[in-house]
């Protein structure tokens, strides 16, 4: 009788407590400051063109090949009267998001600093009904970097990355 008695208590007490759910889509827990979502392309703002030179690294160390990568001849480069030093630069880039693992190596093996990945809530909230929605172009993957959506990540003085993770 004790053991239906405590059950019954506890039961009751159930219902005095706070709710633990939250209005998920109007309010948003805060994201961690080094957490990670998907990677995208980051925008130069003084030269106004894309960090990306479509060197491949980033493709070739891609563990599930969820990149493509191709590369034009830079317009505005110095030897063509313009103002940017990058003789290459990106023509086309796609990403199939349903593929990719966020294993950051491809931000890793950028020579150029020119991918990040993404800290923002529009980069983790990406349902979809088709898996063809989820591959995405230039376009798509410059527009939060080209309007400063992103928040910049910086370290804190005196602590090492092992202790920030």
């Amino acid at each position: 009788m004790k053991g239906i008695a405590k059950s019954l208590m506890v039961t009751l007490s159930t219902f005095t407590r706070k709710p633990v759910t939250r209005d998920y889509p109007n309010y948003h827990r805060e994201l961690p400051e080094r957490d990670r979502a998907f990677p995208l392309l980051l925008w130069d703002k003084e030269i106004d063109e894309p960090f990306c030179t479509g060197c491949h690294a980033c493709e070739r160390a891609c563990p599930v090949e969820c990149m493509t990568v191709l590369m034009k001849d830079n317009p505005n480069h110095k030897s063509n009267g313009g103002d940017s030093s990058r003789r290459k630069i990106i023509d086309k880039f796609w990403i199939d998001y349903a593929r990719c693992m966020r294993c950051n190596i491809c931000v890793e093996v950028c020579n150029f600093d020119a991918i990040a990945m993404n800290n923002t809530w529009q980069g983790h909230e990406l349902s979809v009904h088709d898996r063809k929605d989820l591959v995405m172009d230039l376009e798509q993957l410059l527009v939060q970097s080209h309007v400063g959506a992103i928040k910049e990540w910086v370290p804190v003085l005196g602590q090492s990355n092992e202790t920030n993770e």
